[in-house]
C-alpha cells in the first residue's frame, strides 16, 4: 500500500493511531470512573471547619440559628487553634484555608503541625506558607497535582494523608499580631487501613552558617520504610554574587545503606525541576515547577514532586542540594574582589570540562594560568525547603522546627511584586 498511495497510507496509519489513542483514553475513563462509583464500606464523609470541628455528625452551622455563624476565628499572638481532633481510622483528602494576613512574615509566623494515631511529637511541623507548596512567605496563583492557590489567595493541598488510631491538626500564631483564620479539613472515617499504608510527613529546614562548599540539606536522614514524595525550595540570592546564576547544584539521594555517596544524582537545579539551561520564567506544571522567578528581588521558589517516578527506601533516606552556581571567569574575578565567598569547581573551556577539584594543583582563581570559560563554583545563599514523605509510624527522628527569628532570616516585610 505505501508503494501504491503513501497518501492513503498516511491516511490509514493515522486514522489507526487515533483509534487507539481513543480505546486507551475510554479504558482510562472506565477505570477511574468505576471507582467513582463505587461506594466503599465502613466509610463516613466528614468536613471540619469552624461551622463544625471534627466535623460531628448533625451538628454543623448550628451558631446564628444556622446563617453563617462562624466561618471565620481570630488566632491571637502565641495562640493556638485546634483544626481537627478525631479518633479512629481515617484519610484526609484536601486541606483548605486562607487569612486576612498574607505578609511574608505572618506566613513564616504561623505553623501548622499534624499528629497522628495520638503521638505527642507532631509528624507535620512547618510554616503555613511553606508547605501550601511555596517558600519564601510569597503567594501567587499556581496549581500542580498536590497543591493549588487559584487567585493567590487561599490555600489548598491534596495530598492524601491516612491514620490509623487518630487524627490532630493544629495551628499556632507565633508572630506579634492577631489574624483573622478560615480552613476546611475534608475527610473520611475508615474503620480499618491496609497493613501497607505509611503515614505522611513534612520537614521544613533553612541553612544558617554553612560551609562553603557543603551541600544544603533538604530532608535530613530519615529512618524507617517509605517514599519521599518530593519538596518546594526557596531561594534568595546574596546580592554579592551579583546577578550570576546560583542554580548548578545537583539534587542528591541517599538512600539506604548509602553513606558517602548517593544512589540518586541529578544534573543541576533547572534540570531537576523539568526545565534546562537556566530559569528563564516563572511556570508550575503537574509535578514540577518555579511559581516564583523573582531576578528583582533575587528571590526564587520551586518544587518537584515524584509521583510518576516514586523514590522509596526500606530503612532511611537524606536529600541535599549543592550550593553551585556559574559565570563567566572575567566576572567571577570581580566578584571575588568584593569578597565573596566562592570556590571554582569546574571550567567549560573551549568545549571542554575541566574538572578542577581532581587536579593535582589547582590554578590560582586571579592567575592568567585559570582556563577561560564559564566557571561553575561554590557559593553560600539563604535556602529553605520543605520535604514531604510518607513512612511506616506515625513520629520521626527529625529535629524540630527551628525558632522564629530564624525562620525569619532575609524574609521581606511584604509580598515583592
Amino acid at each position: 500500500m505505501n508503494r501504491i498511495c503513501p497518501e492513503a497510507y498516511t491516511f490509514f496509519q493515522n486514522k489507526f493511531s487515533m483509534f487507539i489513542i481513543l480505546i486507551l483514553c475510554l479504558i482510562s475513563f472506565c477505570s477511574h470512573a468505576q471507582k467513582i462509583y463505587t461506594f466503599p464500606n465502613n466509610t463516613q464523609t466528614g468536613w471540619s471547619s469552624f461551622e463544625n470541628v471534627n466535623g460531628i455528625k448533625g451538628k454543623g452551622g448550628m451558631e446564628n440559628k444556622g446563617a453563617k455563624g462562624h466561618p471565620v476565628d481570630v488566632v491571637l499572638p502565641s495562640q493556638s487553634k485546634t483544626l481537627l481532633d478525631i479518633k479512629g481510622g481515617g484519610l484526609i483528602n484536601r486541606i483548605w484555608m486562607t487569612l486576612t494576613d498574607m505578609s511574608p512574615k505572618m506566613l513564616r509566623s504561623l505553623v501548622i503541625t499534624m499528629y497522628w494515631d495520638g503521638e505527642n511529637k507532631p509528624a507535620v511541623s512547618v510554616p503555613l506558607g511553606d508547605f501550601f507548596g511555596i517558600g519564601l512567605g510569597r503567594t501567587t496563583a499556581f496549581q500542580n497535582a498536590l497543591f493549588s492557590n487559584p487567585e493567590g489567595r487561599s490555600f489548598n493541598c491534596n495530598i492524601p494523608m491516612p491514620f490509623r488510631k487518630a487524627a490532630k491538626i493544629i495551628i499556632t500564631n507565633q508572630s506579634d499580631k492577631p489574624v483573622a483564620f478560615f480552613y476546611d479539613i475534608n475527610f473520611l472515617r475508615v474503620a480499618k487501613q491496609d497493613a501497607n499504608v505509611l503515614y505522611f510527613h513534612a520537614f521544613w529546614n533553612q541553612n544558617v552558617d554553612d560551609t562553603l562548599g557543603e551541600d544544603f540539606t533538604i530532608l535530613p536522614k530519615v529512618t524507617g520504610r517509605g517514599r519521599f514524595l518530593g519538596c518546594n525550595l526557596g531561594i534568595i540570592t546574596d546580592t554579592v554574587y551579583g546577578k550570576s546564576w546560583w542554580g548548578e547544584g545537583e539534587i542528591k539521594m541517599y538512600l539506604d545503606d548509602d553513606s558517602n555517596f548517593p544512589s540518586l544524582v541529578g544534573t543541576g537545579t533547572e534540570d531537576y525541576i523539568g526545565t534546562a539551561f537556566f530559569i528563564k520564567n516563572a511556570y508550575a506544571n503537574l509535578y514540577q515547577g518555579c511559581p516564583i522567578a523573582d531576578t528583582l528581588n533575587n528571590q526564587w521558589a520551586f518544587y518537584r514532586y515524584h509521583i510518576p517516578d516514586p523514590v522509596f527506601f526500606t530503612n532511611s533516606c537524606k536529600v541535599t542540594i549543592q550550593q553551585m552556581g556559574a559565570d563567566d571567569r572575567d566576572e567571577l574575578r570581580k566578584i571575588e574582589k568584593a569578597d565573596a565567598r566562592l570556590k571554582p569547581v569546574v571550567v567549560l573551556s573551549n568545549k571542554q570540562y575541566v574538572k578542577l577539584l581532581e587536579k593535582n594543583t589547582i590554578p590560582d582563581f586571579s592567575d592568567s594560568t585559570f582556563p577561560k570559560g564559564l566557571t561553575l563554583f561554590y557559593r553560600l545563599d539563604n535556602y529553605s525547603a520543605t520535604a514531604y514523605f510518607y513512612l511506616d509510624k506515625p513520629v520521626n527522628n527529625l529535629p524540630s522546627l527551628p525558632a522564629l527569628d530564624r525562620r525569619l532570616r532575609g524574609i521581606a516585610n511584604k509580598n515583592s511584586h
